[in-house]
């Protein structure tokens, strides 16, 4: 189970959405990967940070697909497709946001995501070492905290699979303290000293 919580590291989200989000605000649709989701904190975290930032009706154009390994408990899918999560786990989350987009459930042990925002989250099972890509459509690909239980030769493969996943001129954000490898860098372009934010060459 990979260790992760809501609104972790959310100034690559930040940076991600201020490089991004302008040049695909006109796309029909905005297809994103969020690769070794662990329990979807991460999904969920920028799928409301999108909301924020879009409004409801260009937010409707937004589908995250939401992928691990799922191979500890068999539950992260569940967690995902349902979006509950304990009191505990959401404790972090700033009052005006947990009270905008998590609802109490069982007498307040338990957090919901609103529909709006759990609607646009679709789990899929999925082994980042198989380099297979789930689709080839995608115009942003987050993966944090994943890449760095990788050897660099496993590293450079799997960016090589989120390239071929991306559209033209797709971006791909990953872990503030993770670098692009040797082997990939001609693949990318990178579009902030501020963090690991990267555009498909």
């Amino acid at each position: 189970m990979g260790f992760s919580f809501f609104f972790r590291d959310v100034e690559t989200m930040d940076l991600l959405i201020e490089h991004a989000i302008p040049e695909l605000r006109s796309n029909r649709y905005i297809n994103i990967w969020s690769a070794g989701c662990s329990e979807g904190q991460e999904p969920y975290t920028f799928a409301i940070k999108l909301r924020e930032n879009l409004g409801h009706f260009a937010f409707r154009r937004i589908k995250i697909f939401a992928t691990d390994i799922d191979n500890t408990t068999g539950k992260f899918g569940e967690r995902i497709t349902k979006g509950v999560y304990p009191k505990e786990m959401v404790e972090r989350v700033e009052k005006k946001i947990l009270s905008t987009y998590f609802k109490p459930i069982d007498n307040g042990l338990n957090y919901q995501i609103v529909p709006e925002i759990k609607n646009v989250i679709e789990f899929k099972k999925h082994d980042l070492l198989s380099y297979k890509e789930i689709r080839r459509d995608f115009n942003i690909i987050l993966c944090k905290n994943v890449l760095m239980h990788f050897r660099e030769s496993q590293r450079t493969e799997v960016i090589k699979m989120f390239h071929r996943a991306l559209e033209p001129n797709g971006y791909l954000a990953m872990e503030k303290t993770q670098s692009m490898p040797n082997g990939a860098s001609n693949l990318f372009e990178r579009v902030t000293e501020k963090g690991q934010i990267y555009k498909k060459k």
